[in-house]
């Protein structure tokens, strides 16, 4: 049967809208301002919300060429280079995206406090606390899956996304309150974990260095130590040393400013290994082939004075591969 003439116009509409919306292949130029970009850090710009699992995996898969050939993450940039991006849909804003059965089952693994009140995870590195600026699917949507019945499920605090270990999660409004008043008067104690390039000398060190804002002409954005920055103190102790190779300290910051731990490291001379905005290409690949692939930065513990006088206290774990890889040190 022929369809009526509106009827049929419209499936045409429809057509050339989802072919219009369809992904399609990008060739971006590389202006000489935004030579020495390093391309995983200009695909993160280029591909607004996509995970660094699906950057990672594009140019992996070759999906991602420069000059008509496959490269590697830490290849960085020339003027006048081609850079080829394959076809990619990202997840619309506001789109549900999926919860797979293989991280609803690494999230309950990783519950290691809970009670009616508060939920506290070890959560994985590679995973965003929440979904924004175009990240549909964060730790906090996940746990929502995870416990379908829970009336309220708040984020008290974040942690970077390639940083693991402890995390609360408020299950009462009430409870977000007291955490957030104990955050505010520094009555929250967080212990961190890291493993950084090089001897560190000192087993006690504070480093006392104010931290500022600031951004380069391609939109990326760091952290520096600068004296017109914001107070910033962490205090470290030498946990373990691996010869003049690597040092694991443990880190407690007094103050809690973007990225402190990380530069406060950076500016000792000791980058975190992994760190890909704030450690030398060199050292990354070197620990690269020892097996590190990640940040390896680590909320090992929590220690929060609550209001009736209880001290409640937290610890996670490293990961046991990461523990293996550094007894190989």
């Amino acid at each position: 049967m022929t369809q009526p003439q509106s009827q049929k116009s419209k499936s045409q509409s429809l057509a050339a809208v989802a072919e219009t919306d369809a992904p399609k292949v990008r060739y971006i130029d590389i202006e000489p301002d935004q030579a020495g970009q390093r391309i995983d850090n200009f695909l993160r710009t280029a591909l607004k919300g996509a995970p660094k699992s699906l950057i990672y995996r594009l140019l992996r898969k070759g999906e991602v060429r420069v000059n008509k050939k496959r490269i590697k993450p830490e290849y960085k940039l020339q003027g006048g280079d081609t850079v080829r991006i394959a076809p990619v849909r990202l997840p619309e804003k506001g789109e549900a995206a999926p919860v797979s059965d293989s991280l609803l089952s690494h999230l309950e693994s990783a519950v290691i406090f809970e009670d009616d009140r508060l939920m506290v995870l070890n959560k994985p590195s590679g995973l965003a606390v929440h979904g924004g600026s175009g990240v549909s699917l964060g730790l906090i949507e996940a746990v929502r899956k995870l416990r379908p019945d829970a009336r309220f499920l708040e984020l008290v605090h974040r942690l970077d996304r390639d940083t693991s270990g402890c995390i609360m999660i408020a299950k009462k409004r009430s409870m977000l309150r007291v955490l957030h008043e104990a955050l505010r008067e520094r009555k929250v104690t967080k212990i961190y974990q890291a493993l950084v390039v090089g001897r560190w000398e000192s087993r006690h060190k504070r480093i006392d260095a104010p931290l500022l804002r600031a951004e380069v002409r391609s939109g990326e954005r760091f952290v520096k130590v600068d004296a017109e920055g914001k107070a910033s103190v962490t205090d470290y102790k030498v946990l373990r040393r691996f010869g003049e190779l690597a040092t694991l300290v443990e880190a407690r910051p007094k103050t809690g400013r973007t990225h402190q731990i990380r530069v406060h490291c950076q500016f000792t001379g000791h980058p975190i290994v992994g760190d890909i905005k704030y450690t030398a290409d060199e050292d990354n690949q070197q620990f690269r082939d020892l097996g590190f692939r990640r940040l390896m930065l680590h909320a090992a513990g929590l220690v929060v004075s609550l209001p009736q006088g209880e001290k409640f206290e937290v610890s996670a774990p490293l990961d046991s591969a990461l523990t293996d890889l550094l007894d190989k040190l």
